[in-house]
């Protein structure tokens, strides 16, 4: 790859008429806003591709060829970030305008060079904006301790969802706030907190030596940006079992997932002590998932709560995962003591408020049986 082309340099030619460059491609997200274009993909053969209210439109445009591409990744990336992406054939990045930031990753694919790039607002949304079906919102920023985890696939929201909670409590408690992320996406003021935001790769080797020199570092929060194995599973949860406040994402659909996922990481003959580890550390598990409105324009969250009360946490112990669902489903009054949801409930709620449709959200259910008796209650 050679040169280095900035954010402004006119590289990609759309058409005999008209240039564009990376700001250009990226300033796209502006014009329909990031909560309806979410996502731009750069692919060699194609034109840009985005993602728009969920679905991949391409832009008209002459497909990108591998210079131009090259040209494209350039721009976006540091010298040392452009070395890596030779090395290691990959590199996740961030990147800033006046008016949004993105997460990126570009890597090599069989035709050359390839981007995915991932719009994030400037500042996190005020965490009544997110859409928690309950005030559990309230009892996880109130919290001194436990584990609180966010999950599903990816471009579910988890980030944006973390992010507005710790938002929060930094504005309204004097605490000490770690972040372990690969990279930071969200860039968060301190407020009455203290937050130093760490990117794995550039300020720390790895999630796992982040967390290990985390607990030396007077935490009260601490959040890392995925349990990605089993040692910064294991630091993580030693960390919420050790009267920290601890935040992080996983790929799973539903709390049962969550559970199963954190054990199998673990061989069977530790599975045990785990589960009870996990049982003790664990405080909520918040499973979401974006599904298109009804109108056709933007998306809203249904989620999956699951609050570790003594009966969850006994289950847990157990490892009686199977029976998670039913506390899900009876455990729904709005009080600190209860606040679940299923998944199918939620959906069920969307649907009667008219936000999205029933095809739609019985296509998103985990469970479809159990939505269609969710939406045949009064």
């Amino acid at each position: 790859m050679t040169g280095n082309p900035s954010l402004d340099d006119k590289v990609y030619q759309v058409d005999e008429n008209r240039r564009l460059s990376m700001r250009d491609l990226l300033d796209y997200f502006l014009q329909l806003g990031r909560m309806r274009v979410s996502d731009l993909h750069i692919k060699v053969g194609l034109p840009p591709v985005y993602r728009v209210d969920g679905q991949l439109q391409r832009m008209r445009g002459a497909p990108i060829d591998a210079t131009t591409a090259e040209k494209l990744a350039a721009g976006l990336l540091s010298s040392g970030e452009l070395q890596r992406l030779r090395e290691h054939r990959s590199c996740d990045s961030s990147c800033f305008t006046d008016k949004l930031q993105f997460r990126l990753n570009c890597f090599h694919d069989t035709h050359g060079i390839a981007i995915a790039v991932r719009a994030l607002e400037s500042t996190p949304l005020p965490v009544e904006e997110i859409g928690f079906p309950n005030g559990i919102w309230q009892d996880i920023v109130n919290r001194q301790h436990g584990l609180v985890l966010v999950t599903g696939i990816t471009g579910a929201g988890k980030s944006t969802t973390i992010a507005s909670l710790i938002d929060r409590i930094a504005a309204t408690r004097p605490c000490r706030i770690i972040t372990l992320e690969d990279p930071v996406e969200y860039r968060l003021a301190s407020k009455a907190a203290v937050i130093s935001q760490r990117e794995v790769g550039r300020d720390v080797p790895s999630f796992e030596r982040g967390l290990r020199d985390c607990l030396r570092e007077d935490p009260d929060v601490i959040f890392v940006g995925e349990m990605r194995d089993r040692d910064s599973a294991a630091w993580t949860l030693t960390a919420a079992e050790t009267g920290h406040l601890v935040f992080s994402t996983l790929h799973t659909r539903d709390s049962r997932g969550t559970v199963t996922r954190i054990l199998d990481l673990f061989p069977s003959n530790q599975q045990d002590e785990v589960a009870s580890q996990l049982s003790l550390g664990l405080g909520v598990i918040v499973c979401q998932k974006l599904i298109p409105r009804a109108s056709g324009e933007g998306r809203v969250v249904a989620m999956e709560v699951l609050n570790n009360i003594y009966a969850v946490a006994n289950l847990i112990r157990l490892g009686k995962v199977e029976q998670l669902y039913s506390q899900l489903q009876t455990r729904t009054k709005d009080t600190p003591e209860e606040r679940m949801t299923t998944l199918e409930r939620s959906l069920a709620i969307l649907v009667r408020r008219g936000q999205i449709s029933p095809l739609e959200a019985e296509k998103w259910a985990n469970n479809p049986q159990a939505f269609v008796e969710e939406m045949q209650r009064t």
